[in-house]
């Protein structure tokens, strides 16, 4: 079955996924620098989208945020930076909605960027994902907030957009062990190595061998998948994008290939 679909729309190409029934996109790089305010039209396939746009200043945190709350903060006076300068959003690397005809976004250049949505009640949430805020388990802390909010698991499909593969994604071991103690049955100790090992040998591995010593290769998205559904979510409700930011120059964004701070866009519109 085809779940991932590339679309064009005011002049956009964007990538979107079956699971999803609300007006969403993954971009790509051709989008940058236009932020989520330009790219909103194009997703909801309308020039003029009466929905309010949110965003945050990611930090690769495992921070999930209302979208009251960043209200809240907005009006309360921006967070500062660690260079002392005033932030332009509040910090945090998740966003949830609190009503319907709310837009979030996220972005990312290798992170994972997560969209989920009730196809019940129409919250949606808009996720960055990169090994520390998986580490920190936010996706689940995402899911975790639209359930206080009323709702059910079994009404909630995830779509997990391009990033790094993680057949090509080289980390060091001691990330590996931090990020994959996260999915490990809670009542065993590990030691690093003891951790990395089962790891590499459960099926459908989030871990692969590395030719160079000390290292390993992650699958953050892998990881993500496997929190979810420890927490009660349906493998058949996630899904995992074919795309890889790394290995496809001509679309996307690599911060592992390039070392440059450009970025794609992820949003989605609540109903």
């Amino acid at each position: 079955m085809q779940l991932w679909t590339w679309k064009t729309a005011q002049a956009h190409s964007f990538l979107t996924c079956d699971l999803i029934p609300m007006a969403h996109g993954f971009f790509t790089q051709h989008s940058y620098p236009l932020g989520p305010e330009d790219l909103v039209a194009a997703i909801a396939n309308r020039d003029s989208p009466p929905v309010a746009v949110y965003r945050v200043q990611q930090v690769h945190s495992g921070d999930v945020l209302r979208t009251t709350e960043i209200e809240r903060v907005a009006l309360a006076g921006l967070p500062q930076l660690e260079d002392g300068s005033l932030a332009p959003f509040p910090l945090a690397d998740g966003i949830v909605t609190k009503q319907p005809g709310q837009s979030v976004w996220t972005c990312s250049a290798d992170c994972t960027p997560a969209l989920v949505t009730d196809v019940k009640t129409g919250q949606v949430a808009a996720v960055h994902a990169g090994w520390r805020g998986t580490a920190q388990k936010i996706l689940p802390a995402a899911v975790s907030k639209m359930r206080a909010d009323g709702s059910a698991l079994a009404d909630l499909r995830v779509a997990l957009g391009p990033a790094i593969d993680g057949s090509v994604y080289q980390v060091k071991r001691a990330v590996a062990a931090e990020v994959g103690a996260t999915v490990l049955p809670a009542d065993q100790a590990f030691s690093e190595d003891e951790a990395i090992a089962h790891l590499l040998s459960i099926e459908t591995p989030p871990l692969l061998n590395d030719p160079d010593e000390g290292r390993v290769r992650l699958d953050v998205r892998r990881i993500n998948q496997m929190q979810l559904v420890q927490m009660g979510l349906d493998e058949e409700c996630i899904a995992i994008a074919p795309h890889c930011t790394y290995q496809e120059p001509e679309n996307f964004f690599s911060y592992r290939r390039t070392q440059e701070k450009k970025v794609q866009w992820a949003g989605i519109i609540s109903t």
